[in-house]
């Protein structure tokens, strides 16, 4: 059997680059508000996040509802990425701690993407003027992907994605030569699902509620590219 090497990182966004989860749950929680609908931040963690606006819109609301309300759900979803725009205006997300050190690390060995749910525009705006704006070769971002986490749709994109990218791989990647970092529970599920070795971030949740994942890390200033390289080779548990 031929052992998998480490090939592709695929980044999350949001927890796991850009430290703005909390942000993203005010936005959400006001957009909500003014809907008639209320979130509170324990259903949010423990149920939603990771999603991206549209999938979580119409979760939450079929929800409380128990119907489908495309229309409401566009509307919710539109004016939270609005709340998020104006909330994040004067002060940009920060990155996390070691994303820039690990990010450039890395992008000399492997090709990087990332596939979050949260907006390009969001993304973007977050990598701008940053060290790091284009170490990533490939961005999948909430419009590319129609179905949201915690389905695998966004990172088998990514993958698609990479192989497409110049110069494009040969052979092509395959996706047990990728490893995901995420924060989510919902992105720990997608990745999982797409066949992927996943490293969680405990930036989020606490480690605990994160061993789906191969490895759990306290943050990307304690990620040893050996180490995930030799974690890839190991193969899935048995």
């Amino acid at each position: 059997m031929t052992i998998p090497a480490l090939r592709a990182i695929i980044f999350d966004f949001n927890g796991v680059i850009a430290d703005d989860e909390p942000t993203h749950f005010l936005a959400f929680q006001q957009a909500l508000a003014e809907d008639g609908l209320a979130l509170t931040k324990e259903e949010y963690y423990g149920a939603y996040l990771g999603m991206d606006e549209r999938t979580c819109a119409g979760a939450l609301l079929e929800a409380i509802t128990g119907r489908h309300d495309p229309a409401r759900v566009q509307r919710i979803a539109e004016r939270k990425a609005a709340l998020f725009a104006s909330l994040t205006e004067t002060r940009r997300p920060p990155l996390f701690p070691g994303v820039v050190e690990f990010v450039t690390r890395a992008s000399a060995r492997y090709g990087l993407a990332i596939a979050s749910g949260g907006r390009r525009q969001q993304i973007e705006f977050a990598l701008h003027g940053t060290p790091i704006e284009k170490a990533f070769a490939v961005l999948v971002s909430a419009e590319d992907a129609a179905i949201g986490k915690p389905d695998p749709a966004i990172y088998r994109l990514a993958l698609a994605r990479l192989n497409e990218a110049p110069p494009r791989p040969v052979p092509a990647i395959q996706a047990a030569e990728c490893l995901v970092i995420e924060d989510s529970l919902a992105g720990i599920h997608a990745a999982l699902a797409a066949k992927m070795k996943v490293v969680a971030l405990a930036t989020t949740y606490p480690p605990e509620q994160l061993a789906a994942a191969r490895l759990v890390l306290p943050s990307l200033e304690h990620a040893s590219l050996d180490s995930l390289e030799r974690l890839v080779r190991e193969g899935d548990r048995s």
